[in-house]
């Protein structure tokens, strides 16, 4: 079986590489560019992936089989009939581990020297073979998008911010050795190839530093209500978080061109101290094909299409979406020290929400799926108003439409709306301490059953400690 998987994958990402030079793609990283060297370590990832399944869920049965026991039967099974389903796998599962697992794939082909695209083909042609050659239930379709799509947005995403750890140095100087070890963490693959083949294929991309923000934050969320038709007026006790915040190549810095897939991007995750909901979201969203918009004395900006990718996993329920948006990201100058940063995106995608194990089954909520997929129309809207570098005040809107189109239940649909709004203020250096209050509400709509409605808020107070811009308002001349 794993020999079968080495010579599918040698194939497929041997033609993809192929019609991606002849599309005239261009590597943007300096140095060499292998086309077998991913093929390889694909094939290998998905081998040692293979064999740790078949021990770590040796049990795991469906339709009377063992999941993880492929052969080349059951490889030629799936090719033969393409009894494509959505598959019954748990929420984090589904929309978290198959894009982090998407995203080792992308960032192996990606640290060999290759393009944006011509690593995201490697990644989905390393996921069809996994679904095809690594399982024995059907292939999913839900699969073939988180894993891919997403984990490419993912894998470019810590791809960069690997790089970025790596380039902050000292002038003229060498950067900490701790500085390897954080990169390494964030982008294994990347850490795989940099280890092994050293500058062959150079470790950092070729541009300017692009104007960043970021913060590291800590804090605690205090009590807050939850309200759901099952469980009225539920209080929660959230404990302890820890997020991350970037903003990668904010418009207005000189010089800085968006000629490739996430030249522009925002990330934002955070860790719960919950251990039966550690992650409670991963959020990017990058341009994937766009220019600069008009500039003023006063703004500047960009526009095209984005790639998100969004697993958001509150209390009492979640939703993760995959998706493609038309929109902008815009910089404007108020007064001299006052600036106001703001993201706007419309788009469709291909998206899960649902209610989490944590509440009780009862009437209202036990013919409802744990889950529900579907096409997924969204928006967003971000604002950040920056003055100078001590005080920022950020809002964010979210709303998704889980319809019933592409979905194994057609009569299901979930409107997820998601807000926040946070303050932040620098009390010296890089330190600043902050508090914000998040929204989340869910209607669930599944035919005869009667409607599910639920909300919950959480207060967090916050240290965070800020990158060398501070808040980071673009500057310019």
């Amino acid at each position: 079986m794993q020999r079968a998987i080495r010579f599918a994958v040698v194939l497929a990402c041997s033609a993809a590489h192929a019609a991606a030079a002849q599309a005239g793609a261009s590597a943007d990283t300096s140095g060499g560019k292998s086309n077998v060297l991913p093929v390889v370590e694909i094939a290998s990832f998905l081998t040692l992936l293979s064999a740790y399944d078949r021990v770590a869920y040796a049990n795991e049965m469906q339709d009377g089989k063992r999941v993880y026991s492929a052969t080349i039967a059951s490889t030629w099974y799936h090719l033969r009939t393409q009894r494509w389903v959505h598959d019954q796998d748990p929420f984090n599962v589904n929309q978290f581990e198959h894009p982090y697992q998407g995203a080792m794939m992308y960032g192996l082909a990606r640290s060999s020297g290759h393009t944006f695209w011509a690593s995201l083909a490697d990644a989905n042609i390393g996921s069809f073979i996994w679904k095809m050659a690594g399982e024995t239930d059907p292939p999913s379709i839900n699969d073939m998008i988180t894993t891919g799509q997403a984990g490419s947005l993912l894998g470019e995403a810590l791809y960069r911010v690997a790089d970025l750890v790596l380039k902050d140095k000292p002038a003229g100087g060498k950067s900490p050795r701790w500085h390897d070890y954080v990169a390494d963490a964030i982008s294994p693959p990347r850490a795989v190839n940099r280890r092994v083949f050293g500058e062959h294929f150079r470790a950092e991309l070729p541009d300017s530093t692009p104007a960043t923000s970021w913060q590291v934050r800590l804090g605690a969320s205090l009590d807050a209500v939850a309200h759901n038709t099952a469980v009225p007026g539920t209080l929660l006790n959230r404990g302890a978080t820890a997020e991350l915040w970037l903003s990668y190549g904010l418009p207005g810095k000189p010089g800085y061109a968006y000629t490739r897939p996430l030249d522009y991007f925002d990330l934002q995750m955070s860790l719960l101290a919950n251990t039966s909901n550690p992650i409670e979201n991963v959020m990017i969203r990058g341009l994937l094909k766009g220019a600069a918009t008009r500039e003023t004395p006063t703004s500047r900006g960009v526009w095209g299409l984005y790639g998100t990718y969004d697993y958001i996993s509150p209390f009492l329920f979640r939703v993760s979406s995959t998706a493609a948006s038309l929109g902008t990201t815009r910089q404007y100058w108020l007064t001299p020290a006052l600036a106001l940063q703001g993201t706007a995106l419309g788009g469709v995608g291909y998206g899960a929400a649902g209610s989490t194990t944590i509440i009780p089954s009862t009437p209202a909520n036990a013919a409802i799926r744990d889950y529900h997929f579907g096409v997924t129309p969204q928006a967003l809207v971000t604002l950040r108003l920056i003055a100078g570098d001590r005080l920022m005040l950020d809002m964010a809107a979210r709303e998704y439409y889980v319809s019933g189109l592409g979905s194994d239940d057609v009569h299901g649909s979930e409107t997820i709306f998601r807000g926040n709004i946070g303050f932040n203020v620098r009390i010296v250096g890089g330190h600043a301490l902050g508090v914000r209050f998040v929204e989340s509400t869910r209607n669930a709509r599944y035919g005869k059953l009667p409607n599910v409605a639920s909300s919950e808020g959480a207060v967090t107070i916050a240290y965070s400690f800020l990158g060398a811009d501070r808040f980071s308002a673009v500057k310019w001349p």
